[in-house]
């Protein structure tokens, strides 16, 4: 999420210094499905690793390591894109229902209060934080 506020607030002058940002992304939304394959799929680690190798540019030493690091730790992969397609859920959901009031600040002081929560735990959080603002 971090990396794609970063990109709204201006800090990418040209696509050129947006291509990492853009590789990180692509690098998680590819984590995503390899977890998804594994966990929920049955994917092998042959079928994890060529999907991998046919979606990113890194080299396939890394791939393999990455992948069997997901073997052995079932979701941990999928949670930095889950966090930030959540986030910017949450986010829209609080500028949607506060209209002006809306302070983008005082959402991320809200999202980072609590450190790190799990997500049901989150929206319930900036739910609050939403009806409080309202009154």
């Amino acid at each position: 999420y971090a990396e794609y506020l970063s990109k709204e607030m201006g800090a990418f002058e040209d696509p050129y210094k947006d291509f990492g940002r853009l590789n990180s992304e692509i690098w998680r939304a590819i984590r995503l499905v390899v977890d998804t394959g594994i966990h929920a799929k049955g994917w092998s680690q042959e079928q994890a690793v060529e999907f991998f190798i046919a979606n990113s540019s890194i080299s396939e030493g890394q791939i393999r390591a990455e992948v069997r690091r997901y073997f052995v730790m079932p979701g941990q992969a999928t949670g930095y894109k889950i966090g930030m397609l959540k986030i910017l859920e949450l986010r829209e959901k609080a500028r949607n229902e506060l209209g002006d009031q809306f302070d983008i600040r005082a959402f991320h002081d809200t999202v980072l209060v609590g450190g790190a929560l799990p997500l049901t735990i989150l929206e319930r959080v900036v739910d609050e934080w939403i009806a409080e603002t309202k009154m």
